[in-house]
């Protein structure tokens, strides 16, 4: 899988066949894999998927079973962390409690035997560029969480790493503040240029600060892509069900056409989707998201032409800007519809828990999604194709 740089750049990071076992298990399987140069690159997926590992094997902390790792196109496998042109941030912040923010922050130049007025211009630029210049002679104990990881963050950039790789960096911080960072490190990424390498099981944060997100499962990626085509244009089961809240209806393609196919779902009605590549007779679902559904009583007339499925209200909950409405379909598929609380008096003709519904959608919002690559065959170790 590849998106090529800027200006059709070589890619600041390839993975060539790349597979990682620990003993029995296989943590990653066969991954081809460009990161395009100078972008914001994001690694999702839940827990045991392979992201860390990856991200391990391109820092060098460690060494793939298979395969080749290339930084900027040269072949560093086998090569030790500290000769690589990459620097890591990770959950822990791991500064020197007996150093001030300034000290930390030169602490990797300093080491280098880098000039000391060169030092004390690369530390000040990168204090100023996370907004801690005030801070400079502090200890990190007299630093906020917030703070403390932007200390991390600066000691870093301060190295000019080709490609500046992250750990859940944000993960032990509270809601307010780890949005604020998500804002900030978009910023930074933009502002100095290099290769962001992110890593995070949280599907908001990936959505709001990459350029490019690659969505794993058990080893593999299974789709890479940007932002706005991975929610809205999902290209697996696992993917549409693990960004965001999905509506899969299961069903069966009964005809094909160039670039859509017909799937007569199990709650009855035969849809038309947008579809690459499906066979009769093969098993599918139909994925439309919560907030491309309408609502509409049963004894109600939707859109007209607009495709449609009747089902049961199960509950309704308010939440504020929405009304989260939970559909069950004949086959017992649950449907989860947000209705937007813009207008009071139609927000009290919802049908209420227990009776009749019918849900309508554009034709342009719903697609059909399969299992991995149509044919993957999972074992207990993992994915193969």
């Amino acid at each position: 899988m590849s998106h090529e740089g800027q200006g059709g750049a070589a890619p600041s990071v390839s993975l060539r066949g790349v597979t990682k076992r620990f003993g029995d298990f296989t943590a990653v399987r066969d991954m081809d894999l460009d990161v395009p140069r100078g972008q914001f690159f994001t690694m999702l997926g839940p827990s045991g998927c392979g992201k860390t590992t990856t991200l391990r094997m391109i820092a060098g902390f460690e060494e793939p079973s298979e395969g080749t790792v290339l930084l900027d196109g040269e072949d560093v496998t086998g090569l030790p962390a500290f000769r690589r042109p990459t620097n890591t941030v990770f959950q822990s912040y791991a500064l020197f409690p007996h150093l001030s923010v300034e000290r930390n922050v030169a602490f990797g130049l300093e080491r280098r035997r880098v000039s000391k007025d060169e030092v004390r211009r690369r530390v000040g630029e990168e204090l100023e560029r996370v907004g801690l210049a005030r801070e400079a002679k502090r200890k990190p104990r007299q630093l906020s969480g917030g703070q403390q990881q932007r200390v991390a963050l600066a000691r870093a950039l301060v190295n000019r790493p080709a490609v500046l790789l992250l750990d859940e960096p944000l993960g032990a911080l509270d809601l307010k503040l780890r949005k604020q960072l998500q804002i900030e490190l978009k910023r930074i990424q933009q502002d100095v240029g290099i290769t962001f390498i992110y890593v995070t099981h949280d599907q908001e944060e990936a959505l709001t600060m990459s350029d490019f997100i690659a969505v794993m499962n058990r080893g593999v990626v299974e789709q890479l892509d940007g932002p706005e085509e991975i929610y809205e244009r999902p290209s697996t089961t696992f993917v549409a069900g693990f960004i965001g809240v999905s509506n899969l209806m299961p069903g069966e393609v009964v005809s094909t056409g160039t670039g859509t196919a017909e799937l007569r779902l199990d709650a009855g009605p035969t849809v038309r989707t947008g579809a690459a590549g499906a066979t009769v007779g093969e098993r599918a679902h139909a994925v439309v998201r919560p907030e491309k559904l309408q609502l509409h009583a049963t004894n109600g007339t939707g859109p007209d032409g607009h495709p449609s499925v009747d089902g049961q209200v199960e509950s309704s909950l308010y939440l504020g800007t929405a009304t989260q409405v939970i559909v069950r379909l004949p086959d017992d598929t649950h449907m989860t519809v947000l209705v937007p609380n813009t207008d009071e008096e139609a927000r009290r003709r919802l049908p209420a828990a227990g009776h009749g519904a019918r849900l309508t959608w554009s034709t342009e919002n719903i697609h059909m999604v399969r299992d991995l690559a149509a044919g993957a065959v999972h074992d207990d170790e993992g994915i193969k194709a």
